[in-house]
């Protein structure tokens, strides 16, 4: 498995096409959500991902705000659930955050059911729960690695 880290001036048309598909597939489809998936930030990020041949498998996009980081659109491909392949995902993201962002905290916005992931990887809840995009979730946080 390959794990691969490009602005989005380096995607391809190809590979964005693939992210964009995989996280409507689930973001929208699969979670019932009506969003706009694909947003400004996507311009601004490092967006990072798990690929099995020509198949992505995980993703995450990463997000320099200043005096802090965040990530998200965390997805791992529902034929590869069950695998552990988030904890691979996460510890990769978070090793590219400690690589070209550090020394900054990282603030999240967690779906409130993987509070307990994202605890086991020092982030810990700075809010009460509250629905963005009618899905329950919790900012969290993790301090300067």
């Amino acid at each position: 498995m390959d794990y691969y880290i490009k602005t989005f001036s380096e995607l391809s048309t190809k590979e964005f096409y693939e992210i964009a598909k995989l996280r409507i597939a689930v973001f929208v489809v699969e979670q019932t959500c009506p969003y706009q998936e694909i947003d400004t930030y996507d311009e601004q990020a490092v967006h990072t991902w798990l690929q099995e041949g020509q198949t992505i498998i995980g993703y995450t996009r990463i997000i320099d705000q200043g005096s802090t980081v965040t990530f998200g659109r965390v997805i791992i491909r529902p034929s590869h659930r069950g695998r552990k392949l988030g904890n691979q995902l996460l510890e990769k993201t978070l090793a590219v955050i400690k690589t070209q962002m550090p020394d900054k905290p990282i603030v999240i916005s967690a779906q409130a059911h993987l509070t307990d992931f994202y605890a086991a990887y020092g982030f810990v809840p700075v809010s009460d729960v509250y629905l963005e995009d009618d899905i329950p979730h919790v900012r969290m946080r993790k301090e300067k690695q």
